[in-house]
Order: C-alpha cells, then structure tokens, then sequence
C-alpha cells in the first residue's frame, strides 16, 4: 500500500500572494516530486476550512488589510493550531511572517492588532521602508551555514522575544529591521522577510523545511542549473548589481 501524499498547504494566496510567494509551495511540491516522493499542493481560500493534516503550511505576503482577514479567519478556523501542534511545520513569509507573532501594527495611525501568537515577535512601523536585496547567513542544524538571497519589501521593524532566534545574520539589507538578524524560528514555525520567492533562491533552505515535516534526511538533488543560477545571485548583491 503506497504512502499518502506529503501535503503541502498554501494557505490564502489571494489575500497573501501579492509578491509571488506562493512559488514556495511550488518548489516544495517540486524537491519532493523529484525525488520520487508523492506531494499534494493544497491551496486553501478564504473562508474554506484548512486541513489539519497538512506537513507544511505556508503564508506569503499582503497588505494591511489582508493580515487582518487572514488572522481573523485563521484563528477562527483553528486547524492551523491543531495541525502545529501535531508537528506540522509552518513558513511565513513578510506580511504572514509578521502576523505569526503576539501583534503588529497597521495604517498610519499604527493601529496594533493582535497575531496568531505562534512565533515569540512583535512588529512595529519602522523609521523607513525595507526595500533592496538581502543576502543573510543561515547556521543549519547540523552546524554548517548556508547563505539565504531574497529581496525585501516591508515596513513593519521586527523585535524578538525570548523565545524566538534568528534564522540568519544579515550581511546586506535589513532583515528584522536592524540589519543584524533575519526572521525569527521557534520551533517548527519559521518566519523570514526576502520574497524571491526564497525558497526558488534558497533550495538548502527548502529541504530543510521538507525534512523537519518528514522527520528524516532527503538525498540531496543534483541540479547544477539551480546552483549556478544561485551563485549568480549572491554575487550580484554582493557586487550591488541588479
């Protein structure tokens, strides 16, 4: 009898998929595909309910309004809680990367609004908007780094509490909004900034997410067209180029 199908969930791209983000959803589908391995890319809408059998959840970014229909409804829903508790893995990206903490704000009057609270972050309007390449360094698990591109696009400064750590340090951008770290991990719910989308730029980065969901190593893929593509990029940001 074969195995169900990984589940990969895209959770409300017409509210936060402004930026492309949901070509995460794509390359996870896509590394597990290619190694032999049955995945099933669930897009949820507003107001469907959400699978709590997901492995990995994701949500992109959106504007003010959006993080508040897709907080209400999410926490309305309550699957996605359910599904963490279970041992799913999340990834949040920008906008749904800053309403995975205890609140951020919105509009000019930085009206706060409270999040999902499953990531220990708070998020406030900035003194200038994020905008440009960014190029940060990931430690893996296993102790080893990894460079993380993207490109950031937000306003909202991200301060970490004390359960919460950095999922990279910055060497260029902004990151969190004090140039020094990038995103936020606890547990299994990791948050980052960089659209790109990240994990088409960051491949390590998405077997990492695969892995966690899995709870075992993957055979590494040998795509010597994605690295190259890769090497690029960071040479670019590291050079300014476009």
């Amino acid at each position: 009898m074969s195995a169900a199908p990984v589940k990969i969930v895209l959770l409300y791209q017409s509210l936060l998929g402004i930026y492309g983000d949901h070509g995460n959803a794509v390359v996870l589908t896509k590394r597990l595909k290619w190694r032999g391995i049955d995945a099933e890319l669930i897009s949820v809408d507003p107001g469907d309910p959400v699978p709590a059998d997901g492995a990995v959840y994701l949500l992109g970014g959106g504007e003010d309004t959006a993080q508040i229909t897709a907080v209400n409804q999410l926490r309305a829903d309550g699957a996605l809680f359910s599904a963490l508790d279970d041992g799913a893995v999340l990834f949040a990206v920008c906008a749904g990367y800053q309403i995975c903490g205890h609140s951020f704000t919105i509009g000019a009057r930085d009206e706060v609004i409270e999040g999902l609270g499953v990531l220990d972050v708070e998020t406030r309007r900035g003194p200038e908007r994020a905008v440009g390449e960014s190029l940060s360094r990931w430690t893996r698990p296993d102790g080893a780094t990894s460079l993380i591109t993207g490109f950031e696009n937000h306003g909202g400064w991200t301060t970490l509490g004390s359960d919460a750590t950095p999922l990279a340090a910055v060497e260029k951008g902004w990151g969190n909004g004090d140039s020094t770290t990038e995103g936020a991990v606890k547990g299994r719910v990791i948050g980052a900034y960089p659209h790109g989308p990240i994990l088409a730029r960051n491949p390590e980065l998405a077997d990492h997410l695969l892995e966690q969901a899995l709870g075992r190593s993957l055979d590494p893929l040998d795509l010597p067209e994605i690295e190259a593509l890769r090497t690029r990029r960071v040479s670019a940001v590291r050079e300014g180029r476009p």
